[in-house]
């Protein structure tokens, strides 16, 4: 009998068609007829006036429920962003206080202080661990997170309304960097699924798309020029890329162990690179400092201790830079030949203990600020290498730490947990 039903039951192509055009017909028989307007000086009756309006609130409503459906985004490279509602980056609606500090020039005070005292701001959305962050140096409200729940996403530190204004899903897997363009709104990032890839962030839309034949760890634009920015991967490959025509430019090679970091001297003439630490890779291949023209290392046995260094840093003034070590310690060298390690400094109290912790250098270049596995946020002094201060941010591994550009007393934080914290 079910089936009978179902059978019977059902109307057939015909009987639908016949409905079909009778509902037509009674559609365009009880159809309004468009309104023309009257002629100047006409007397208009109250009739036709309450068919006017009838007719110009229907046209209204068509419009607004027609621009209320966003419609997807083509780039001019071809990438098609889903359909969304871009939410406002500016600085409109900051508090006064932060807006006026954030557009002042950098400017060093003697009695300001450096070290930040509380947390103001508590960033969450990531579903996983954040492995890097960066503040945006051009609009400097704005910070840049990737994670490795796939995303990378765009944040409005201050703002009174939302504070998540991008959500990028262009990577299919873990998201490991991400770095600003020093002109605009523009973002540089790498992962887990062999890829680099550059956002416009304004629009909401990724732009180029830079496939390697690794895994791609870290990335960072050239100082001097934004066009070109550095990749290091899984292979230990170190490229130089040039966006204007998506093609790697320059290759730097060695046989290296998967490369961890890379950071680039204020002059764009020299970089460091650190990889992991193997069989196959002796611990002197660890730390290299490389000619960026001549495509050749200036350094063999900068760091010859048997630990890998998950992050890397020139100081912003002094002629040395910094190697976060695995072996619960950041190690101090000169920067300069024969690049030279400071057996009688080193800055520990910290700890790494397998996670990818970062350390980076205050904007004054007086404090050492690092991550570190047990959720702390520690303070060093630069010269004396003493622990000026440690503040407790998260349960898990705090692994990045990024200074503002502009003010001095304001850093954020990243967790394993994927939250993001601001301390001013």
């Amino acid at each position: 009998m079910d089936l009978l039903r179902g059978a019977y039951g059902a109307a057939s192509d015909e009987e639908e068609e016949g409905r079909r055009n009778s509902s037509d017909r009674f559609s365009k028989r009880h159809r309004p007829l468009p309104v023309a307007p009257p002629l100047p000086g006409c007397y208009v009756s109250k009739r036709q006036r309450a068919a006017m309006a009838a007719t110009t609130a229907a046209e209204t409503l068509s419009i607004s429920q027609t621009s209320a459906v966003p419609s997807p985004v083509v780039s001019s490279s071809g990438f098609v962003s889903s359909p969304l509602l871009l939410i406002s980056i500016s600085d409109a609606d900051l508090p006064p206080l932060i807006l006026s500090s954030s557009r002042r020039k950098v400017n060093f005070h003697p009695n300001q202080p450096k070290i930040p005292e509380r947390c103001s701001v508590h960033l969450t959305g990531h579903s996983k661990a954040v492995n890097a962050i960066h503040w945006c140096p051009t609009t400097a409200h704005l910070l840049a997170s990737a994670g490795m729940d796939r995303t990378i996403r765009v944040w409005n530190v201050w703002t009174r309304g939302e504070q998540q204004v991008r959500t990028f899903h262009g990577h299919n897997a873990a998201v490991m960097d991400v770095r600003w363009s020093q002109h605009g709104l523009y973002l540089l990032t790498c992962g887990y699924d062999s890829s680099s890839r550059f956002f416009d962030v304004e629009k909401g839309v990724q732009i180029q798309h830079f496939e390697e034949d690794q895994i791609v760890r870290v990335v960072r634009f050239h100082p001097e020029n934004s066009n070109l920015f550095f990749s290091g991967g899984s292979n230990g490959s170190l490229r130089l890329w040039d966006i204007r025509v998506n093609k790697v430019v320059k290759e730097y090679v060695r046989k290296l162990g998967p490369i961890l970091d890379i950071d680039i001297s204020v002059n764009g003439k020299q970089f460091i690179s650190s990889s992991n630490v193997s069989k196959d890779n002796v611990s002197e291949n660890s730390v290299i400092v490389w000619d960026i023209a001549r495509q050749v290392p200036l350094s063999y046995q900068v760091y010859v201790e048997a630990y890998t260094c998950t992050s890397v840093r020139y100081h912003p003034f002094d002629p040395c830079f910094v190697a976060q070590s695995n072996g619960n310690y950041v190690a101090i060298f000169s920067s300069m030949p024969p690049f030279k390690l400071d057996k009688y400094r080193r800055y520990e109290r910290h700890g790494v203990a397998g996670f990818p912790v970062k350390c980076n250098f205050n904007l004054s270049g007086d404090i050492l600020i690092s991550g570190s596995s047990d959720g702390c946020v520690y303070f060093y002094d630069y010269k004396s290498t003493n622990l000026l201060r440690k503040m407790k941010a998260y349960d898990d591994a705090c692994l990045d730490v990024a200074c503002h550009p502009v003010m001095p007393n304001v850093l954020a934080t990243s967790s394993w947990n994927g939250d993001v914290l601001v301390f001013e």
